[in-house]
């Protein structure tokens, strides 16, 4: 059995098991073709925001990239599927990465639900082996046996413009409730104030694990992003005794953006300091300072709760 048919059929099999909760109904049938190059798909406001979207003539599938931000080695692709009926949310989908040189890569991709579950992204983990610009393949298969899918480019750098895995933390100076009230720190309704408390250069001398979340909460509008600061901060309540927490809202001027929108908005520096292009992101730092995870987009808790752990607790044995 080739690696592509034995992940359709574990895709199938876990189809079958919770076809009760797919909710999405998908558009179209057989084995797609995948002779037409997708394109790029028309924007609709809040969807994507500036995330790559691409849309698929063949099946009628769209993909909006939640990670361009991809660097050679293994990464963490996630990605929002949308058919005619509206978000794809089935358990796992197949996904294949390939590009001419180097070896195609498979792997299963599970959908995470986000909080109140009207959104939801996929997220596999992928090793690419060259810079280049990959294709990835999405399949999945439909209730009558066959199966449906579409192909999107995936632009793979030879490293991310943010801090890789195994790559030291900037020291960063972002702003503390020394500087102003939470309110005035955060675009959020209810900021938590225990994310505020230090910068993150004092969290990295302390040598212990931290949690950076980099994410306006006031103005998640697209369908890659969703409510960080608050999962940063449940987490927290579990785990602030062993790490730190912090939250750097994107904006520098969070009241004036309240009341006057985004025309009101100045980005803050850190973002350029950390070399960040897209709206959300979320790194776990180890004791030594060094980066072992990062999330571009959203991060559903259970997937960053795992993350953190790795880092309190080292590898299960």
């Amino acid at each position: 059995m080739t690696a592509r048919a034995a992940l359709a059929a574990i895709a199938a099999a876990a189809l079958l098991a919770a076809l009760a909760l797919a909710t999405a109904a998908c558009g179209g049938g057989g084995e797609p073709d995948g002779g037409a190059a997708p394109r790029a798909a028309e924007g609709g406001a809040g969807f994507g925001g500036g995330y790559p979207r691409y849309r698929d003539e063949d099946s009628g599938l769209t993909a909006v990239i939640g990670t361009p931000d991809l660097g050679v080695g293994e990464q963490r692709v996630a990605f929002v599927l949308s058919d005619g009926e509206g978000l794809v949310r089935l358990p796992v989908v197949s996904v294949e990465a390939s590009i001419e040189g180097s070896p195609t890569v498979s792997a299963l991709a599970r959908f995470h639900a986000f909080p109140e579950g009207v959104r939801g992204l996929y997220v596999a983990t992928l090793g690419f082996g060259r810079p280049g610009e990959w294709t990835l393949e999405v399949w999945y298969p439909l209730p009558d046996g066959t199966t449906t899918g579409a192909r999107f480019p995936l632009a793979v750098a030879e490293r991310p413009l943010s801090p890789a895995v195994g790559e030291p933390a900037p020291a960063s100076v972002n702003r503390t409730l020394r500087d102003a009230p939470a309110a005035e720190l955060s675009t959020g309704a209810e900021p938590d104030p225990e994310l505020y408390r230090l910068t993150i250069a004092e969290a990295l001398a302390e040598d212990r694990p931290l949690v950076v979340v980099f994410a306006s909460p006031g103005f998640c509008t697209n369908a890659l992003c969703g409510p960080q600061a608050e999962v940063a901060s449940a987490l927290r309540e579990r785990h602030g005794d062993r790490a730190d927490f912090i939250h750097v809202d994107l904006f520098v001027n969070p009241g004036d953006v309240r009341t006057g929108g985004l025309d009101a908005a100045i980005e803050t520096p850190l973002l350029e300091e950390w070399g960040l292009e897209t709206d959300e992101w979320t790194f776990v730092i180890d004791a030594e300072g060094v980066v072992a995870a990062r999330f571009e987009s959203f991060a559903p808790e259970a997937e960053l709760e795992a993350a953190l752990l790795a880092v309190l607790d080292g590898p299960a044995s």
